[in-house]
């Protein structure tokens, strides 16, 4: 008597294949997300001035999921095929069958949107070698997907096969050299604190620049020290630095002139890129110079002076 198999679904089975498609959409459009970053950076529009810190974030985030989803893809796409040989009857299970198609219409929804962002972005003028890079990487992951996937909705569960062993590895190999690139651009962990702790020195020296115009203002005098420029009734103190907690130097040269200095770890050429995170709207408003804050790394000064003629109207820079 030939054994008869259930070919209902259990909650196991709907777990699995939830979880599939779940972490499989976000490892697709991780990726998708990565390259075209990567590509953004490697290939810059001199029109799209604010591209490079969304990018390296858009990257670090790619980067987080594609991490931790896409080990969850190879593994439940393992332990369900280990099911199916055990059971070939549950290749009929409508969860199965249901799921592997929405995969496929999420997958191809998503690339669809893809597309029609690419070519908006082209007859917006977007470079060539950009646009063809990002249809590139598009295509690939479509033509990839579609058919892996078609094949294992046609496959026969119980005859051996390479393909799935082969496929996770290729894919694993793919996202890995991904990574690697990418984080060469974005930089290890601890070199981005230390970018980000410059960032803060650069954005407290900012505002204690600011603070300095404000008391000159009024009272057409530099300050003696920086703790003069601390009001409670404002609630005001001036920030000390993010990782040593001492204060930043401030030292009057002239009457119209001073130093304000601090320790750096890294080194920013003042670029569009780097200071815009840091600096106030207002900064840009009038047409300040980017370069003003560029420095090596170490201990660095930066000299300013005041012009009367230019901040007569209560205007602070």
């Amino acid at each position: 008597m030939t054994k008869q198999h259930s070919s209902k679904s259990s909650a196991r089975d709907v777990f699995s294949y939830l979880l599939l498609i779940a972490m499989f959409i976000v490892g697709v459009v991780s990726f998708l997300t990565l390259m075209f970053q990567y590509i953004n950076i490697q290939f810059p529009d001199q029109l799209d001035y604010w591209y490079r810190e969304g990018a390296l974030q858009a990257i670090r985030g790619a980067i987080s999921a594609l991490i931790v989803s896409w080990p969850v893809v190879i593994f439940m796409s393992i332990f369900i095929g280990k099911d199916l040989r055990a059971d070939t009857d549950k290749q009929h299970i409508w969860i199965r069958k249901w799921l592997l198609h929405l995969m496929l219409f999420v997958a191809s929804i998503t690339i669809i949107i893809d597309l029609i962002t690419l070519i908006n972005y082209f007859l917006d003028g977007e470079l060539t070698t950009r646009f063809a890079l990002k249809v590139v990487c598009v295509l690939l992951v479509a033509v990839a997907s579609f058919w892996y996937y078609l094949w294992e909705l046609k496959r026969d569960p119980g005859a051996p096969t390479r393909v799935t062993m082969g496929a996770a590895v290729g894919s694993s190999v793919i996202i890995v050299l991904a990574i690697v690139a990418s984080m060469i651009v974005v930089g290890s962990p601890s070199k981005q604190r230390d970018v980000r702790l410059d960032q803060q020195r650069v954005s407290d020296l900012s505002t204690i620049q600011s603070s300095i115009v404000g008391y000159w203002q009024d009272k057409e005098v530099l300050p003696e020290n920086l703790a003069v420029l601390e009001d409670d009734i404002l609630g005001y103190r001036n920030p000390m630095d993010p990782e040593s907690g001492v204060e930043y130097a401030y030292l009057v040269t002239g009457d119209l002139s001073f130093q304000l200095c601090a320790t750096f770890t890294t080194e920013a050429d003042g670029s569009v890129d780097e200071i815009r995170t840091v600096m106030p709207m207002m900064y840009y408003d009038i047409g300040g110079n980017f370069n003003t804050w560029s420095h090596m790394s170490g201990y660095t000064c930066f000299d300013r002076t005041i012009d009367p003629d230019r901040l007569k109207d209560g205007l602070v820079y």
